[in-house]
């Protein structure tokens, strides 16, 4: 078999894949709902009770279109933020983007008590610790940017956002020793990520950002298969290393960015999918990494929400536990299985 028909085959799996992991993960939740029945409802007809109707398309299906969202997002952001860094290590959060949206909920969730009540009940709400987070990572990104513009070493970039992130952390520190046990809480909650409580209105934007993410990605597709054999090289194919280090710093904020604030921080998603791409297809081009990656990111989100949602139970894990401990082992038992990490 050529390795063109493989890739064909695998492909055509995934998306398979994906298709019956979206219908299953609708399924799945304390009210067990027969996947003919989502079928049913998401094709035009009507569930056979009104109450799975409702379920659905009010509570489920948003969750289930959240996760594609965020496992496709923070999946690309991580391929392209170790493809230009040469870092294996590297994820959607090195830049400290996560770190500034931790400060910016921290100064909204455990600093309320220094605001007017007024203005304090309108930060605390859903929308408001969105905005919050949000406004934590732009700020973090302009600077981020404004130190890009700079310096000419990559590796200075990431040591910049590293150090970015323990600062804001300390900051995020030195909140949390002086807040009360209520709102550790509710910042402790926040942390743990969560795809349930999206409105669709909080969808179509989380939508419209991670399409925007997205576009700039595979318009960097190219120049990150010139950046694999590094910079000098780039440079020597005509490659503007500047302007496309710009974009992708910036298609990975956009990304990383909004799904931040609307799912929280959510790990191993982004650090762990490329690689997971990589070994399966067997290849260091982009072209084929983006849509693998995509699909991969897509698949393993809907398998740890639909883990998270302990079917038959009215517990629910958080999404950041499962898919820690659903997916280290995993990639431990990839990566020592072949004996070698794909660069």
């Amino acid at each position: 078999m050529t390795q063109t028909n493989r890739n064909t085959i695998l492909f055509v799996l995934l998306t398979i894949g994906v298709i019956f992991l979206f219908l299953v993960n609708i399924s799945l939740g304390s009210v067990s709902i027969p996947i003919k029945e989502v079928f049913n409802s998401l094709t035009g007809g009507n569930a056979s009770k009104e109450t799975w109707e409702y379920i659905i398309i009010n509570y489920r299906l948003p969750k289930a279109i959240a996760a594609i969202l965020v496992g496709m997002g923070l999946s690309i952001s991580g391929l392209l933020m170790q493809t230009l860094f040469r870092n294996p290590l590297a994820g959607p959060y090195v830049l400290g983007l996560s770190s500034g949206a931790s400060l910016g909920v921290a100064m909204v969730i455990l600093g309320a008590g220094f605001l007017p009540s007024f203005l304090a009940s309108v930060l605390l709400s859903s929308y408001g610790i969105v905005l919050a987070s949000s406004m934590g990572s732009f700020l973090v990104l302009l600077a981020v940017l404004a130190v890009s513009h700079r310096l000419r070493d990559t590796m200075a970039i990431l040591i910049v956002g590293l150090m970015f992130g323990s600062l804001t952390s300390a900051i995020v520190g030195t909140l949390t020793y002086f807040s009360t046990a209520e709102q550790l809480q509710k910042f402790t909650f926040w942390s743990l990520g969560n795809l349930g409580n999206l409105s669709w209105t909080s969808i179509l934007i989380l939508s419209i950002c991670v399409t925007i993410g997205l576009l700039l990605s595979i318009f960097s597709i190219k120049p990150l298969n010139a950046l694999l054999l590094g910079e000098n090289y780039a440079r020597s194919l005509g490659l503007n290393y500047k302007k496309t280090r710009l974009i992708i710093i910036f298609a990975t904020s956009i990304l990383a960015g909004s799904i931040t604030a609307f799912a929280g921080p959510i790990a191993f998603i982004g650090l762990a999918v490329p690689h997971i791409a990589k070994l399966v297809f067997q290849t260091s081009n982009h072209t084929i990494l983006f849509w693998s990656t995509l699909l991969f990111g897509a698949m393993i989100m809907l398998i740890c929400d639909g883990i998270s949602q302990v079917p038959g139970s009215d517990i629910t894990l958080p999404i950041n536990a499962v898919t820690s401990i659903f997916g280290a082992p995993i990639v431990i038992w990839l990566l020592v299985g072949k004996r070698k990490m794909m660069t």
